[in-house]
């Protein structure tokens, strides 16, 4: 529990409050405009572009080199984030610790707490996953802070890809948003994203456990939290939201008010089926995770000869530059990589909607998304076994602009979920 937060006010000045935010080493800026009553939904102008601005996920595209201006946004890892090995045993969401930090790109009005707290691995091992808690610098209104827990999309499986590393926690523009409107946010790492444990990258179950439990650590490092909660996310972190939905079928956790997809809904091996649009990280990370999962899996089973060098250091660094030598996607595998059994099953554990949510889901898609067979397959499996979907579709042909132009309805929707409202169902009635 920390006791008392206290933040440097002598450092350089940002502009905030009800004015214009430009966080310049974001790589999405995002314009406020805030009414004077917190409460209110407020007029908003975002132009989000670079890291918001992508149709395929980060791992899965081309990368670019790294220059001068990435490297020097990132933290170095510290003690903070080492546990002893073997780990003192705790309960899924105890607080291992936390630490305040104010060195985050954010307006001097957010504040920032750095947690580490157990979870649990996709055999149900004790490990360890960091994140960090933001939250208004103001007296919390009667009944305390509403929380969102916030999943990531995904740009590695190395300790130095944890958000929480990165000056702009790579999404604090927006989640400053909900912050200054009464939210807390909790943004999970995932395990082994900061933490010294194996990251099982795509894998929904663990990425999900992973946000379930930050929950708990917040509330036990920051005072005046509320206890009901809802989950959001994007790309591959709107996966695990929808995953949060699934396991809280079985936890039935009261608390939990529902989830928030924005993010194109597709099945792990509908993304896999064509490697052309694939960089050539994919198969690697796809390999590390399968054998976070299953660790008799061979990645030589699957990877080709080429591959094999690349995968044994995909572990040890978050760069995305690229040499010309490096091979493609279809390279990196074997011909017959689809019939490993492994892999297989892999795909299988992470298949949307198998179980159904106990709460409602608002999903918020491009109409392309919309359009494809996979993310119908999605909403028709989501639909057919009585889950309550709201969805959202917009024109826009990339998630940057989606998630500008879908801020009102995620407002309206989150509003309505804490107040209590019923959302609107747009899952067939035939369903």
């Amino acid at each position: 529990m920390i006791d008392k937060i206290t933040i440097n006010r002598n450092k350089k000045a940002r502009e905030t409050g009800g004015c214009w935010i430009d966080v310049r080493s974001c790589n999405a800026n995002i314009g406020i405009v805030f009414r004077s009553n917190w409460k209110a939904i407020p007029v908003i102008l975002l132009n989000i572009v670079a890291f918001f601005g992508r149709v395929t996920p980060a791992w899965a595209q081309d990368a670019s080199p790294v220059g001068r201006s990435q490297i020097v946004h990132s933290f170095p890892l510290t003690k903070f984030y080492d546990t002893p090995d073997p780990l003192p045993p705790g309960k899924p969401g105890e607080l291992i610790r936390s630490m305040e930090f104010d060195q985050y790109d954010l307006p001097v009005d957010v504040l920032a707490v750095r947690i580490l707290y157990h979870s649990r691995s996709a055999k149900g091992e004790d490990v360890a996953a960091s994140g960090v808690v933001l939250y208004p610098d103001k007296k919390a209104s009667s009944g305390g802070w509403p929380i969102i827990a916030w999943a990531h999309d995904l740009n590695g499986v190395a300790r130095a890809c944890a958000p929480s590393l990165a000056r702009n926690l790579r999404s604090g523009s927006f989640l400053t948003m909900y912050v200054r409107l009464g939210y807390v946010v909790v943004a999970t790492d995932y395990v082994g994203l900061g933490t010294r444990y194996r990251n099982a990258f795509a894998d929904m179950p663990s990425n999900a456990s992973d946000v379930i439990y930050s929950v708990p650590a917040a509330r036990a490092a920051v005072p005046q939290l509320a206890s009901r909660w809802i989950a959001m996310g994007t790309d591959e972190g709107g996966t695990a939201v929808l995953g949060v939905a699934e396991l809280e079928y079985q936890l039935k956790d009261p608390n939990y008010l529902g989830s928030i997809t924005i993010s194109r809904l597709t099945d792990l091996q509908d993304v896999y089926d064509s490697s052309g649009n694939l960089s050539y990280k994919s198969p690697l990370l796809l390999a590390y995770g399968v054998q976070s999962i299953f660790p008799q899996f061979q990645a030589a089973d699957v990877l080709s000869p080429k591959a094999v060098p690349f995968y044994n250091q995909i572990g040890e660094s978050c760069e995305e530059g690229r040499a010309a030598s490096e091979p493609s996607a279809a390279e990196m595998l074997k011909p017959d990589w689809k019939s490993n059994q492994f892999v297989r099953d892999y795909f299988e554990r992470n298949r949307i909607g198998v179980k159904p949510s106990p709460a409602p889901l608002l999903v918020v898609r491009t109409q392309a998304d919309a359009d494809s067979a996979p993310g119908k397959k999605v909403i028709s499996r989501l639909c057919s076994q009585g889950d309550r979907v709201q969805l959202e579709t917009y024109p826009e042909s990339d998630p940057g602009s989606l998630i500008g132009d879908s801020v009102r309805d995620q407002i309206r929707w989150i509003e309505g979920v804490f107040s209590g409202r019923a959302v609107r169902n747009d899952c067939a009635p035939a369903h």
